[in-house]
């Protein structure tokens, strides 16, 4: 380009000479030439401590605030004479109406709390906050929480005798229930006495309302209590770990002796926690024990009040996973009732889209017609009918404004790599496509139904957050990222494009690619795969990626191009083919890659003795096998955090897919990496964290092992005290080094 550009530049200034023409014109257009000649010219590298150390290329969110429960106003933090003061203004133009909370008056003990970490009562009148977070898991932060009256300006501590966990206010605001030490307690804030819920928690051993570590990781939530809609009964699940194995990490802080930490993880196949679930009744003081069957073996994913505050929703899925049950409880007798069943040949995805419709029936998600769709039944569980039809999948769920009697969606109508925003009425009708925009687009709604904030980006385009009435007029640009995009057009970044194929079995394939910024079709390249690759997970999305979009473009910068495809397993095209890799999870995926990477092979200006490929978790899994399996067809790989033998893994996860291994023996061996690095020819990278409470050390220690029995050479990098996402300080910085080095020498 650049080369090019001074032939431009001087052609067109000869061009000008055979012209007469104003002698300030002429200046104007030279000042404008040398101009843009200068910019082409000083458009900037990308450098590995730009991407992953400086924080330049990060998207911003649009900044928060609370919407209120009218819909039409809402509260945000502000800043007035060099104080902090709560605020609430109006949501369509912005204006301030009042001061609600002054941040001075917010004190314990003559301690200013912080503000920003506030939470509203359901009525309003009330504020929670905390200080000393932590985080136990992904989704179990502990903290010191308090509580605000915003009339009287009086603060009182929710417990004096330990962090606490999942504050959450009963619907009247008068109470509040929370885990502390494994036990269930509840807050009467206007009395400020604490109500014993249950007394036999203990570590490693009995949870009560907190999930064991494998249903806050799988079923993604860690809090198992709910209040009823009159304040009255408070509903929990009871989680009996004593017979879950136990797994210890080591941590490493400088100290003669490593740290030992110990929790219970329990590996495919193994013993699960047993649940039960209780309701306590804060009139009489008394529990009921629930009647969810005899079987103990199950999970209890997911717990509902009904709007009938006497009716509890429990839902019962067996432990292959591929029977779901809603059971309605009575609270003060405990008996049940099965009123809804979905079953499966594979399994049942668990998901939030439970949604009950006043005191008439409920809405829940299905792939029960070879797509992920919408239904409504009636409280006795006889379909009323199907809300959504097509050959698409729902992807979510966004809300239901019951007086309208209309429904939100998002769906992959306008093929897998897009999302758009849906509406459509309760009895099926009347379907309007809300997003305009090809790309990814999600709504959320405030109270009301009045209004809603639209995010949307596409591959090449940063998110663009946007305030709209609830007809579609926009109000206002919440955020639009504009700095970022600034910051990028200092780059001569490449373009994500997207492509399909179709596999030797006629299997369509999406994809995408980033060609090299100075391209030459009459070259060839090496390319950088990369995949995710799991289950329902897709990578080929029309959408901003975030950091990765610049690391990809700065292996662009360095000569390689960058590949990307979703390959049989993944969702947003039907049941069939999310689930066909059901039993045999990496089999299909392996085999759909290395077909990826011959087609790329037999393009002109790809070099096919360059490939390689990089993942993380699951992905790290599949560059595990590919450098195995296809060993013929990949010169290296890194694998980051890798699955190396499902039988390694947490059972909810892995049995989900595969069963157990004494049901399923080859479905686990004929894919383990672990049995095939006979097959490594090429360089290989393994990285992995100490620490990783997810995918355990473990798996790649073993497959370290298996390729040191067979004298495969490989390099290994641990990083000490890291969980999954191996990140802290300058360690994404320190990791992207390292793989961009191997690449450099081995690619």
């Amino acid at each position: 380009m650049f080369t090019k550009n001074k032939k431009t530049t001087a052609f067109i200034i000869n061009f000008n000479f055979k012209f007469t023409l104003h002698l300030n014109n002429m200046k104007k257009i030279v000042s404008l030439l040398i101009l843009t000649s200068a910019s082409l010219f000083s458009q900037q590298k990308l450098s590995l401590q730009e991407i992953w150390g400086s924080g330049k290329f990060y998207a911003k969110q649009a900044e928060s605030f609370n919407v209120l429960n009218d819909g039409l106003h809402y509260a945000d933090i502000e800043e007035v004479e060099s104080k902090l003061v709560l605020s609430q203004f109006e949501l369509k133009s912005g204006k301030k109406i009042k001061e609600l909370v002054k941040s001075e008056d917010i004190t314990y003990n003559n301690k200013p709390l912080n503000l920003y970490t506030y939470e509203f009562s359901p009525n309003e009148d009330k504020l929670l906050l905390y200080e000393n977070r932590q985080s136990i898991y992904r989704r179990s932060p502990k903290a010191n929480y308090f509580v605000y009256d915003i009339a009287t300006k009086k603060t009182i501590q929710l417990s004096n005798k330990g962090q606490q966990l999942f504050p959450k206010f009963s619907p009247d605001g008068k109470k509040i229930a929370f885990v502390r030490d494994n036990n269930l307690f509840i807050k009467d804030i206007e009395s400020n006495n604490e109500i014993i819920v249950t007394t036999d928690g203990e570590q490693n051993k009995i949870k009560n309302g907190w999930a064991d570590w494998v249903y806050e990781e799988e079923f993604s939530k860690a809090d198992y209590f709910d209040w009823s809609s009159n304040g009255q009964y408070l509903a929990y699940v009871k989680f009996d770990e004593s017979k879950v194995k136990e797994f210890t990490m080591e941590y490493y802080k400088g100290e003669l002796y490593p740290t030992p930490y110990t929790f219970k993880y329990p590996k495919a196949g193994e013993d699960n926690s047993i649940v039960s679930v209780h309701v306590y009744d804060l009139n009489t003081k008394n529990t009921t024990t629930a009647d969810i069957g005899s079987e103990k073996d199950i999970y209890i994913p997911r717990i509902q009040f009904t709007n009938n505050s006497n009716v509890l929703s429990i839902t019962r899925l067996n432990r292959l996973q591929n029977k779901l049950e809603l059971i309605f409880t009575n609270v003060t007798t405990g008996a049940g009732k099965v009123v809804y069943t979905d079953e499966s040949k594979t399994y049942i995805d668990v998901t939030d889209d439970l949604k009950f419709v006043g005191n008439k029936g409920f809405i829940i998600s299905s792939e029960r017609d070879e797509y992920n769709h919408l239904y409504y039944f009636d409280l006795n569980g006889k379909l009323i009918n199907q809300i959504t039809k097509g050959q698409f999948d729902v992807t979510e769920f966004n809300g239901f404004n019951e007086s309208a009697g209309i429904l939100y969606f998002t769906s992959t109508e306008s093929g897998a790599i897009n999302r758009d925003v849906y509406s459509i009425k309760l009895n099926g009708k009347d379907k309007k496509r809300l997003s305009e925009k090809s790309g990814f687009t999600s709504f959320e709604f405030t109270s009301g139904y009045n209004y809603y904030i639209s995010k949307y980006s596409n591959a090449n385009l940063p998110p663009v957050f946007e305030l709209h009435t609830i007809d579609g007029k926009l109000i206002k640009v919440l955020q639009d990222n504009s700095e970022l995009k600034s910051t990028m057009s200092n780059y001569n970044l490449s373009t994500k494009q997207f492509f399909k194929f179709k596999t030797s079995e006629g299997i369509e394939l999406n994809g995408w690619f980033l060609k090299p910024q100075n391209f030459d079709s009459t070259k060839k390249y090496p390319v950088y795969m990369y995949a995710y690759g799991g289950p329902g997970s897709n990578e080929v999305n029309n959408a901003w990626d975030g950091i990765d979009y610049f690391w990809h473009n700065f292996l662009n910068q360095e000569g390689y191009m960058v590949v990307c495809v979703d390959n049989r397993g993944t969702q947003g095209r039907g049941r069939q083919f999310k689930h066909s890799t059901y039993l045999q999870l990496g089999k299909l995926e392996t085999i759909d890659q290395i077909e990826t990477a011959k087609y790329l092979g037999k393009l002109p200006y790809v070099d096919n003795s360059r490939i390689s490929f990089q993942g993380w978790s699951f992905g790290g899994y599949m560059a595990s096998l590919l450098i195995s399996k296809g060993g013929e067809t990949f010169k290296t790989a890194v694998a980051v955090a890798p699955v190396t033998n499902w039988k390694y893994y947490d059972n909810i996860y892995t049995e989900r897919f595969l069963r157990k291994p004494a049901e399923n023996k080859n479905g686990y061996e004929e894919n383990s990496p672990t049995n095939f690095v006979k097959g490594i020819k090429g360089k290989f990278l393994l990285i992995h964290g100490s620490a990783d409470d997810n995918v355990h050390l473990q798996n790649s220690m073993e497959l370290a092992n298996a390729m040191v029995a067979n004298n495969i050479p490989f390099d290994f990098m641990i990083y000490p005290n890291k969980s999954h996402g191996i990140s802290g300080g300058l360690t994404r910085l320190h990791i992207y080094t390292k793989i961009f080095k191997f690449i450099k020498e081995n690619l």
